[in-house]
């Protein structure tokens, strides 16, 4: 644990200091127990000066064994708190930076969450709890059987032979809760979940009428939780039984030993009462290590939680790379899948610079990885993704995002004010500035009615669908960069809001290379190519103007849409 735990932080932890402070304790702890023998021989004889010096040694190792727990554990606070948790909290930060767009869906941002918060707690609690209670386990018993071996030979070799049945019934208590705690925490993760999701799901529950069929979801996964922990229980409890059990028949066996020889004659009353003392001493701490394997599991499964997040390979990266000539686009034969099936298949595409061209066609055609892939989420399977003439894949990264603006279908604002949001496109610009992107996205009107601070909420909760799209464009605007990929979702909003975004999409196309997936027809007849994807390919490309003339794809998407906008409610 120890070695994986520094692989991932990269660094020394302290640990192994920590073992050494511990198992120091556990030797002066042992030598408590070791002064007992003389000890118990000078009372019983009725030395009473003979035992003061012994009583002396067993009070000096008591206070040297707390001394050395209170120093070890204070300084296991220290390396799981300053060395391991903010370490490894900040290499995860460093890595999830440099993991390409593509990795984070929601799923994995939940499990990101519970990683930075729930995991990362359970690695900090090794160096302080849990190595201490291990280390004692260990070195407390050791110290106990070599006293023992000098008292009596024979009660030693009882030790002797009870520490491996007992070693051995631990390691199976451990295999049996690794193979039962891994699916336990996989349910308490999907509870988890579901808990948050039918929080966040009330209005659509309750719109819909159908808030028992929600209930009942949460309910189903509430319940595969709880057979999970009582499977665990089931499966755990049994073994841990049994290795309670060997232990104390140890125990037993050790006891009717000494008595049997002390009644013998062949071992002096004190030393027997003293090894009968060695022995309850023995099995204490290896009862209390049959509960650890517990605690050692859920660290081993938090440590195997960051290492995923840690070992996902980065998309390579340049710290130099060629300067683009311009603002232009290119998709040169690309190919592309999130699986075996391929999404793009040869796919080439060109958006020269300040010019609009929209994407057009039918759902799972391919727009949405298209801007995707410019924006590098992933690398192209085959093929290339240039701008201005150079690889996205030779740009730094900070390079390639600071030519792009992304203005996506979902909208995410961080749980801050209005303008803190929009700065977050360029955090040096003026204040000027930031009112004349949000004057040009439309955004003042909302700012008029609300004002600059005002909280937008988590994910922009308090702002309508229409202006934290404004929100988002005045933050591309703000931004200035000379590409922009825009999903252009208005088919939501009400008429205002999608007359004020339609016009903040139209200033923010001005003199830009913007590649939009087009909703409205006006964005779709004004742009100045329009690309019809289908199957993964483009199926037609040119000018409204000339797609409509072919009467092919387009022409029939074109009319389609057209007599769609007339549609009308209406009541009989």
């Amino acid at each position: 644990m120890i070695g994986t735990a520094e692989e991932l932080m990269g660094s020394s932890s302290g640990m192994r200091a920590q073992i050494v402070w511990f198992s120091l304790a556990g030797v002066a702890q042992g030598g408590v127990f070791a002064a007992l023998l003389p000890l118990l021989r000078a009372l019983l004889s009725g030395d009473s000066a003979g035992a003061l010096p012994w009583l002396g040694l067993a009070a000096g190792c008591a206070v040297v064994s707390a001394a050395l727990l209170w120093h070890a554990a204070d300084t296991g606070y220290v390396v799981g708190i300053e060395r391991m948790a903010d370490r490894l909290a900040r290499r995860i930060g460093e890595h999830v930076v440099r993991l390409p767009l593509g990795w984070f869906t929601a799923g994995r941002a939940g499990r990101l969450a519970r990683l930075t918060s729930t995991s990362v707690q359970d690695v900090m609690g090794i160096p302080s709890t849990l190595l201490q209670q291990i280390v004692m386990a260990i070195a407390t018993p050791v110290t106990v059987i070599v006293v023992t071996l000098f008292v009596d030979w024979r009660m030693g070799l009882a030790f002797v032979v009870t520490a491996p049945v007992a070693l051995a019934a631990f390691a199976w208590v451990s295999r049996v809760l690794r193979d039962t705690q891994g699916p336990e925490d996989r349910m308490h993760a999907e509870v988890t979940d579901r808990v948050v999701e039918f929080a966040q799901a009330q209005q659509v529950l309750r719109a819909a009428g159908r808030t028992e069929e929600g209930w009942a979801t949460l309910d189903r996964a509430l319940a595969e939780h709880r057979d999970a922990y009582l499977h665990k229980l089931d499966r755990g409890g049994r073994p841990f039984g049994v290795y309670v059990l060997v232990v104390e028949a140890g125990f037993a066996a050790v006891m009717i030993l000494g008595t049997y020889l002390a009644l013998g004659g062949t071992l002096r009353v004190p030393d027997a009462v003293a090894v009968l003392i060695l022995a309850a001493r023995f099995v204490e701490p290896l009862i209390q290590a049959g509960d650890l394997g517990g605690t050692f599991r859920v660290a081993r499964i938090a440590l195997d939680a960051i290492g995923e997040v840690l070992h996902a390979k980065p998309l390579p990266t340049v710290s130099n790379g060629p300067v683009p000539a311009d603002a232009t686009v290119e998709l040169d034969d690309v190919t592309f899948g999130y699986g075996e099936r391929p999404v793009l298949s040869g796919l080439t595409l060109r958006c020269p610079p300040g010019t609009v061209t929209a994407l057009v066609g039918p759902s799972g055609a391919g727009k949405t990885t298209v801007t995707r892939l410019v924006a590098r989420f992933w690398d192209v399977d085959s093929g290339a993704v240039r701008i201005g003439g150079v690889d996205v894949r030779e740009l730094p990264t900070a390079d390639l995002m600071a030519r792009l603006a992304l203005v996506f279908q979902d909208v995410y604002l961080f749980d801050g004010t209005i303008e803190e949001n929009v700065r977050l496109g360029r955090p040096g610009a003026t204040d000027a500035e930031v009112r004349r992107a949000a004057e040009a996205a439309r955004l003042d009107e909302v700012v008029a009615r609300l004002g600059w601070d005002t909280k937008v909420g988590e994910g922009g909760s308090r702002l309508s669908g229409g202006e934290r799209q404004r929100v988002s464009i005045a933050r591309a605007l703000l931004k200035d960069a000379p590409i922009v990929l825009l999903d252009e979702a208005t088919a939501a909003l009400d008429a205002e809001n999608e007359a004020a975004v339609g016009a903040a999409v139209a200033e923010l196309a001005r003199d830009r290379t913007v590649l939009v997936i087009a909703h409205r027809l006006s964005t779709v007849a004004a742009a100045d190519q329009i690309a019809v994807l289908d199957g993964g390919r483009i199926a037609e490309l040119g000018t409204h103007a000339e797609l409509l003339a072919r009467g092919g794809r387009y022409a029939r998407f074109w009319n389609e849409r057209q007599r769609a906008a007339g549609w009308r409610l209406a009541a009989t």
